[in-house]
């Protein structure tokens, strides 16, 4: 009976505590919605100048004792952010899971390895052609198979990621498991010097400056996805995510923004590969592995679907956490994933969602498209109840 009873309580304070969290993140959004436009642009270089403080040592001697701080945020951190952002276009706002991601990412890194290697290419011009190159990547993946749904889809993107693999792994063109080495640095573009750094000076022993260049594609990358968030496109992928059927019947062309989708997506993970490949100097197929395109996934769903903050936050947690769980080497990846089953339990919907996210939790499509809408979310009957606001969200984006 008081076992019973203490369960009972223990799930009322658990409620409560997920209420407050929820009400406190809501309480931010209405404070925000109505915030001048000085205030913003103020939040937004104070966070930006944060970050551009974030490799000082001592912020890394609390969140990476014993490593290479600066390392980390420009070798995993940074770059986990970056690929994050990319995917949560592909899966939180046109609501398509993909699972070889990595493919992308892959294609950026070997762009600026043969390029850069065997051509004499200049680091920019084969940042523009690695970004084409890319977009391309996800449209020649998409053209035929974005006719499927949910776990059809899912399979098929999981292939295209073990294919590119493969292929890189049996070509002679790019040394196969060997890789390619020697790839080039970005030019030096000035010797500013601040605070005993000089960000725009390239070198092998310093990985500040390939973070703080992480830093600028990472910020083009949000004003570049919030304006199409609040445009035809980002309300076009909106009504897709929630019910692709009803937004295809309300007139929404659902193909041609789910490649745009694919296609936006993967130029974004082809930026992140030309950093990394240009930072280690040297790639090879096992850099390219599916683990990757989980964990990146992972960040996403961990984040809060559909949410740039959000994902920006799963991002960080999942790329830091395991680092920082290394003095705990036998049972490191215990904990870092005993921790991310603690958060999905006390955070379903991600730990900083969008509200829109919430509500598709809680009519039961879960913010998947037709994947998610296979499993009722919390407090619901099934995905039929979702037909009202999906309706909804295709009208808005027929007018």
């Amino acid at each position: 009976m008081n076992m019973t009873k203490n369960l009972k309580n223990g799930r009322n304070n658990l409620k409560n505590g997920r209420s407050g969290l929820s009400g406190g993140l809501d309480t931010v959004r209405d404070r925000w919605a109505v915030a001048p436009g000085y205030a913003r642009w103020s939040v937004y270089i104070l966070l930006i100048i944060g970050a551009l403080l974030l490799p000082s040592e001592a912020i890394g001697s609390f969140m990476a004792p014993g490593a290479d701080w600066g390392a980390m945020l420009s070798d995993q951190i940074g770059i986990y952010i970056l690929l994050a952002l990319g995917l949560n276009v592909v899966v939180g706002m046109a609501g398509l899971l993909d699972l070889g991601y990595v493919a992308f990412y892959a294609v950026g890194g070997y762009t600026i390895g043969i390029f850069g290697v065997r051509y004499g290419w200049s680091f920019w011009e084969i940042l523009v052609l690695a970004i084409l190159l890319s977009a391309l990547s996800g449209v020649v993946l998409g053209g035929p198979t974005l006719r499927l749904r949910g776990d059809y889809l899912a399979i098929v993107t999981l292939g295209f990621g073990e294919i590119v693999k493969k292929t890189a792994n049996n070509s002679d063109f790019v040394n196969g498991p060997r890789g390619i080495q020697g790839i080039p640095r970005p030019p030096d573009l000035s010797d500013f010097e601040i605070f005993g750094v000089q960000p725009l000076k390239y070198e092998f022993l310093d990985s500040r400056p390939y973070y703080y260049l992480l830093v600028f594609f990472i910020v083009v990358t949000i004003i570049f996805v919030k304006r199409l968030e609040h445009s035809r496109v980002g309300r076009s992928w909106a009504a897709i995510r929630e019910d692709e059927d009803a937004a295809e019947l309300m007139g929404v062309p659902t193909f041609r923004f789910k490649l745009a989708a694919f296609a936006i997506g993967a130029a974004i993970g082809g930026s992140g590969g030309v950093v990394f490949a240009t930072k280690q100097t040297s790639i090879n197929p096992e850099n390219f592995v599916f683990l990757l395109s989980a964990l990146i996934l992972a960040s996403v769903v961990l984040g809060g679907s559909g949410n740039m903050p959000g994902v920006m936050l799963g991002a960080f947690v999942v790329a830091w956490l395991p680092e920082r769980l290394r003095l705990s080497d036998d049972y490191r990846m215990l904990l870092f994933g005993a921790a991310l089953v603690a958060m999905m339990v006390f955070r379903p919907e991600g730990l900083w969602p969008s509200r829109q996210r919430k509500a598709e939790l809680a009519e039961g499509t879960g913010g998947m498209g037709s994947l998610g809408a296979e499993v009722a979310g919390p407090g619901t009957a099934g995905p039929g109840a979702s037909g009202r606001a999906d309706g909804d969200s295709a009208t808005e984006v027929s007018k």
